[in-house]
């Protein structure tokens, strides 16, 4: 139930966002996540279409969600390897000595915003935010 926590989060960064650079019609915004952050993407569309009714300023608005796969460091032979293939484990030393380098992040990546004075049909700008969550 942690993914309504994380669209509280996005949807308030990215009103405050567009609400700074003066943003009126956002799009789509797109949620990058770690391979093993636990978030499960069907809870965050269906949150983020509930809790967005509540911001005039991202109702109506798409989510996107991108996967960031989870990497781990092994502090003995210096090499970085797939988190969920091998675990805690080392695959080429066999050591425990190992941390996880990313995979566990949540961060808004981009908003797609209509550009108000276009005159093509579906002119938008993808705006990148520095906005990021972390566990």
């Amino acid at each position: 139930m942690h993914e309504l926590g994380l669209v509280n989060y996005a949807v308030k960064e990215v009103d405050k966002f567009a609400r700074e650079r003066g943003v009126t019609n956002i799009k789509t915004v797109t949620l990058e996540f770690g391979e093993v952050s636990g978030i499960i993407p069907a809870y965050l569309y269906d949150y983020w279409d509930w809790y967005t009714k509540k911001y005039h300023l991202l109702e109506g608005t798409k989510l996107k969600c991108d996967e960031i796969p989870a990497v781990t460091w092994c502090d003995d032979c210096k090499i970085t390897y797939s988190t969920v293939a091998y675990g805690k484990t080392c695959p080429h030393c066999g050591s425990g000595h190992t941390w996880l380098l990313r995979g566990n992040e949540m961060r808004i990546k981009s908003i797609e915003v209509e550009e108000p004075d276009s005159d093509e049909e579906g002119g938008s700008t993808t705006l990148e935010t520095e906005a990021e969550y972390r566990p």
